[in-house]
Formats: structure tokens, sequence, C-alpha cells
């Protein structure tokens, strides 16, 4: 009887059990709940551009559609066109609400030499590489409708793009892009100029900094992200630098030179041109003007991307830290990013695409050595991520002894690009410079191979 009565129960209670389960099979699903940003809200008017035809060359120009809506072209064929397109991806634009196309700075050799070319304004302005990557695939695969039918598809298409176009120019060669962009183009070469090669890195670096400026000038914060940052920063500078006037800032001989090591060993340690850069006002305003941010991107990211847990702050060169700087780690701010900040999509490349070193062309990257504002060691990293992969015979980097942010010259653009297509066209590598060894990029004749003009203020090069 007590078996039966056990079995009875048991065998209700799987009735109840399928019951319950079928109700809920039946119950409609709600979808998942969509991320949003700060991006997502903001809206950008596509301007038509009135670039004038180069003589001998068909000028096209228009709009476009984008991946946020409207974005502008414009597209230049020459007479003589070889059947190759260069595509061109700019820079950081800035916030505005207009959205404009920036012709490249090469366009007079590129239709010299019989190239096409190409560039959007994308559909959205701020740091969004992601509409950069996905509007200049879609811009090369409209090439043909978007020309009249005049002109028949490329037999080739490259892509160079210089600061965020140069994180453009990367990640769109990557396996990663190639596999999730909502818009797929095959790119022959890439050519990032003074590019972010490293997405996280760039934003690891401008936080990194503004927090030790903040905590050496005793104004560090207490909670992240630091609201009264930008009401802070003329004392902060104050604290820093014993003159902030024209165009070379001074840092003071305290706080001010443990600020500068600081960011000497942030952005790729000993090598030429780095006091110079660092002592730049225009790009010294620039990387301490980005304070206070809260780890968004403004507003790219629906989340935190900054952490510093890990970072050691270092001013010395010594195996290991002092007691100064000890104490200093211990006392400043410890941020802890958040989960998958920059998740994968399922539509589209990541809000901050990818750059893992996974590539199959050619590509050739330069890099001024004193670029504080998106630093040298961009290229160090970039080297890393590609032997990883498997891919240290697929790149060649150049270093030039510049201070500026992309602060290349004519002669060294043109060699770059010349050499770039000679090897995808024949497979013969050219030469570049070793980014990794810091005994080599801290030789004081570093980066003469490939610099092709003595800028103000940098030492000159010793030929042995």
């Amino acid at each position: 009887m007590i078996r039966s009565v056990f079995l009875t129960a048991r065998s209700g209670s799987a009735l109840l059990l399928s019951a319950l389960t079928l109700a809920a099979c039946t119950q409609p699903v709600a979808p998942p709940v969509a991320e949003t940003r700060t991006q997502d809200t903001r809206t950008f008017t596509a301007v038509v551009p009135t670039l004038t035809a180069t003589p001998g060359a068909a000028l096209y120009q228009g709009k476009y559609p984008g991946i946020r809506g409207e974005a502008s072209y414009a597209i230049e064929v020459p007479a003589n066109w070889n059947g190759q397109l260069v595509m061109y991806a700019h820079g950081y634009a800035g916030t505005g609400a207009e959205l404009r196309v920036q012709a490249p700075s090469l366009r007079p050799f590129l239709l010299s030499q019989g190239y096409a070319w190409a560039a959007s304004s994308y559909s959205a302005n701020y740091y969004d590489v992601q509409a950069g990557v996905e509007d200049t695939n879609a811009l090369a695969n409209a090439f043909v409708s978007l020309t009249g039918g005049k002109h028949a598809a490329p037999t080739k298409t490259l892509i160079m793009g210089v600061s965020m176009g140069g994180h453009v120019a990367g990640a769109a060669v990557e396996k990663e892009t190639q596999a999730s962009a909502k818009n797929k183009t095959t790119y022959a070469a890439s050519l990032p100029l003074c590019g972010v090669m490293d997405e996280e890195y760039e934003f690891q670096w401008l936080g990194d900094y503004t927090l030790a400026a903040a905590q050496l000038a005793g104004f560090g914060p207490r909670i992240f992200p630091q609201t009264d940052y930008q009401t802070l920063l003329p004392d902060i500078k104050a604290a820093l630098f014993s003159s902030t006037e024209g165009a070379q800032w001074q840092e003071n001989s305290v706080q001010g030179a443990k600020l500068r090591e600081i960011a000497r060993n942030l952005t790729g340690g000993d090598r030429p041109v780095f006091e110079l850069g660092f002592r730049s006002a225009t790009w010294q305003s620039a990387v301490l003007g980005t304070g206070g941010a809260d780890g968004t991107v403004t507003g790219i990211l629906p989340r935190n991307l900054y952490d510093n847990t890990n970072v050691s702050y270092r001013w010395t060169a010594g195996a290991t830290p002092t007691a100064a700087e000890a104490a200093f780690n211990a006392s400043i701010l410890r941020v802890k990013g958040d989960v998958n900040p920059n998740p994968a999509r399922a539509d589209a490349v990541r809000w901050l695409p990818r750059i893992n070193g996974e590539f199959s062309v050619p590509v050739l990257t330069m890099h001024t050595l004193g670029d504080f504002y998106v630093p040298f060691a961009h290229q160090q990293k970039y080297r890393a991520a590609a032997i990883a992969a498997g891919n240290g015979d697929r790149l060649v980097q150049r270093a030039i002894r510049a201070a500026g942010h992309c602060e290349f010259n004519a002669a060294e653009l043109v060699e770059a690009f010349t050499d770039l297509v000679t090897w995808e066209k024949t497979g013969v590598k050219p030469a570049g410079d070793d980014v990794t060894t810091p005994n080599v990029v801290a030789d004081p004749n570093y980066g003469c191979k490939y610099t092709r003009a003595p800028r103000a203020g940098v030492a000159a090069c010793v030929v042995n």
C-alpha cells in the first residue's frame, strides 16, 4: 500500500511537472533587451562634398546609406585608371553634427599613378570606428553604382587611414571583421598610419595618464569617474608644469618629472623624440583634456572599458618599485572595468572593432616616435599581436622622427604607399624597423632609416 501511494504521488508530480513545462513552453518568450548607448541617441547630417575635380579625372560626390544613416562620399577616377581603388579612412572628426568627407593628402600622387580613390564621411562622428569600417566597406562595394556604371568594378581594393582611420584600416583586414561585418569587402593590402592598433590600450593610456597626473598634483579622485576633473585641471597643470605658455610646456623637476617618466614607460619606453612630444602644448592639452571620462569612450560603449587594477605606475627604472612608487601605487584610485563592455555584435562589427593581429594580406604601418596622443606603444602591441597570430612576416613597421601626431611628410607617405603596393604585387617584402627591442628603440639614431626630412627641435641623425 505504501509503495502504491508513493507511485501515485510520484506519477501525480510528474503529470503536474509536465503540465507546467507545457504551459511554460506555450508562453511567449520576451526578446532580449537591446543594449543602448549614448551614441545611439545622437543625430548627424551628411554634407555633400564640394571638391573640385582634378584635371584629367572624373569626380563623383553625394550621399549614400551608412550604418547609422546617411553618409557623404567622394570618388575620383583618373582617365588612365589602372583598375585599382584606394579607400581612404579619415581620422577623428570631433563631436559635431555635420559629417564631411576628407580627401587623402596623397590625392595628387594617387591620381598621377593611375589609382582611383574614395572616401566616406562615415554616418557618425565621435570615435565611431564601427561606422568607419562598415561605411568604408559599403562605399567600396557601391563603387560601380555610385559612378553611374561608367567604370568597372576594381580589380583590387586597398585601404589606408590616419589616426582613427588607421584603426579603421587595421580592423578592416582582420579575420574577425571579415567574418562579422555587415558590409563585407576584401582588401589586397592595408596602410594604417599613426593608427590606434590596440583599441583597448588607447583608452587605457588616456585614463592612466590623467589619473596619474591628478594623483601627482594632489587632486587624485576617490571615485570614478572624477566628475570634478575639468574644474581642477588648471590646478593640476600648475602643480606639474612650471610653464604652459607657448608651443612647448615645461614640466617641473619634482612631480612633473615623475609624470614625464610615468608617461615614457606607459607609451613605449625610452626613445628619441619622446620628450619633445611630451612637452607639446597641442598634444599635452589634448591628452589632459580627456580626464574625467567614464570609460565608455564618450558613449560609444554602453559600459566602462577602463581598468587599472594591475597597472604599476613607475618613474624609476629599477627592477623593483621604490618606496615612494609603492606608496603612490597604494594610494592611487583603482578602477575595475565592467564585464564585456565591447561585445561581439550579431549584425555588424563590434562598436570598437578588434585589432587581433589576424590578417592575411600585407600591412605596412608608420608612426611618429613622439606621438603623445596615439603613442608609439601601439606599434609594439600590434607587433606582439601579429606574431602571436603567426603573422609577423605580413607586417612591416616604420618609425618616423617627429613629435606630432600623424606628422608625416609627403616623401614618407609616398615611399610607404609605393613599398606596400610593390610588396602586394611582387611578394617581395620591404624593410622596416624593429619596434620592440628596447636598446634598439632607445638608440639616439632610431627612426633615421625612414625619416625623409628633419623636424624642428629633433636632433639630427648621426652618420656613422
